[in-house]
């Protein structure tokens, strides 16, 4: 190896490792994800305590897996807040060879069945919701595509085609579960980091059209998708049917009032399917009333506010583009699920992010959230990179993350 060029590569792997955890992360951003993971506790407890009794005979059944799904995010959050997030960057393609497998698998006869849908891969007790990962690992590959493209992504074959063909394989392989809202959220992420990123409006114009018209054909001819659609334009008729999940959760978002019939006082656990999953906004709704929905949603838009903020003031294109999309699929997930939740829009099957039930979004979340963490810190890399060898020469070294702890070894550090 050049000794110049080991020496680059020696620097930049000691800034990375020994430097990790240096500087302050958001710590209003941490505190909000922090509150709200252990507010999704309780309501998941509140929410599930009946259900878990007749099926499980254990009032807390899921209130202890929803608690240690919750120590494993928090304990997630922390570790990759402390891991400079580019040393995220080599590892983009495998991380999105692996998803695709996964959500193959799923569809391959390898998924397990709940409800209509194969979405979950079950690992002994464990089971894992592939479509989660990927809307995570689609924003790490279009951040470190874009990142790389620069000015190059106003071009139509450079900036459009190959992240079309990308974002085309995750949202027909959700589409095959069959997992129509995780590929809507596919699509509209990979459409706002393109238009973040200064990709044409004219070519995300006819593509979007396009798309819009693909998704409405594929709801006019699929008979469940239809009869969905079609029970949602018209609920009371079909109450007792396919309406009868949003019905119930207007019902209860409805009883609530104005401050809530009181925390674990709700009645409409004993009617809604999975208050515990999907639906556990109305449970909020019901037992915390108007004034507990207004908090939840104002906790969820400090959040994305600060997400937002960290992305403006990311050290570089690449931490800027995973912050935005961070912050942008907590924004699209949240407002999606209370959307089906007030029944604006047919049932998607989307979790509210920190509070739903579920093993699969809390990690993601809480994983995703560490990186973002990661991202607010204030290092001072830039600073030291001049007695170094200057930003320019480093970023033009070609390196992988085993490439850096090669390098680091090699030098006896």
């Amino acid at each position: 190896m050049n000794e110049a060029v080991r020496q680059v590569r020696f620097a930049r792997a000691r800034r990375l490792l020994t430097r990790s955890g240096d500087g302050t992360v958001d710590t209003v951003l941490a505190a909000a994800v922090v509150a709200m993971i252990g507010f999704g506790v309780v309501m998941v407890y509140s929410s599930s305590s009946f259900e878990a009794t007749v099926r499980f005979s254990d009032a807390q059944y899921f209130l202890k897996r929803q608690a240690i799904f919750a120590v494993m995010s928090l304990l997630a959050m922390w570790l990759l807040s402390r891991l400079d997030y580019r040393l995220l960057r080599p590892l983009t393609y495998p991380m999105l060879i692996v998803v695709i497998g996964l959500l193959a698998a799923t569809v391959a006869g390898f998924g397990h069945r709940a409800g209509n849908a194969y979405r979950w891969l079950a690992l002994g007790p464990i089971r894992i919701q592939p479509s989660e990962l990927a809307k995570v690992v689609l924003v790490l590959w279009l951040a470190y595509s874009l990142s790389k493209k620069g000015e190059r992504v106003k071009s139509f074959w450079v900036g459009l085609v190959p992240h079309l063909l990308v974002v085309g394989i995750l949202m027909a392989l959700c589409l095959k579960q069959p997992d129509f809202g995780s590929a809507v959220v596919l699509f509209c992420l990979t459409f706002m980091l393109l238009f973040v990123a200064g990709v044409r409006l004219p070519h995300i114009g006819v593509t979007v059209a396009a798309f819009a018209v693909a998704g409405a054909a594929l709801v006019r001819f699929s008979a469940y998708r239809y009869g969905r659609f079609l029970s949602w334009m018209n609920m009371s008729e079909h109450r007792q049917g396919l309406a009868y999940q949003p019905f119930q959760s207007v019902m209860s978002l409805g009883s609530g009032g104005i401050f809530g019939l009181g925390l674990g006082s709700g009645m409409q656990v004993l009617y809604l399917p999975e208050a515990h999953n999907d639906f556990i906004a109305a449970i909020v709704g019901e037992e915390l009333g108007f004034v507990g929905v207004v908090g939840m949603c104002g906790m969820y838009t400090l959040i994305v506010a600060r997400g937002i903020k960290v992305a403006t003031q990311a050290m570089d294109d690449y931490g800027a583009y995973i912050a935005f999309g961070i912050s942008a699929l907590l924004a699209m997930q949240v407002l999606l699920n209370l959307a089906v939740a007030m029944a604006i829009i047919p049932t998607k099957g989307l979790t509210l992010p920190f509070i739903s039930y579920g093993g699969s979004s809390l990690l993601v979340s809480g994983a995703s959230i560490g990186i973002l963490l990661s991202i607010s810190r204030r290092r001072q890399d830039h600073q030291s990179t001049s007695a170094d060898g200057g930003p320019d020469s480093m970023d033009d070294i070609p390196e992988s993350a085993s490439a850096v702890v090669a390098t680091a070894a090699e030098s006896g550090w």
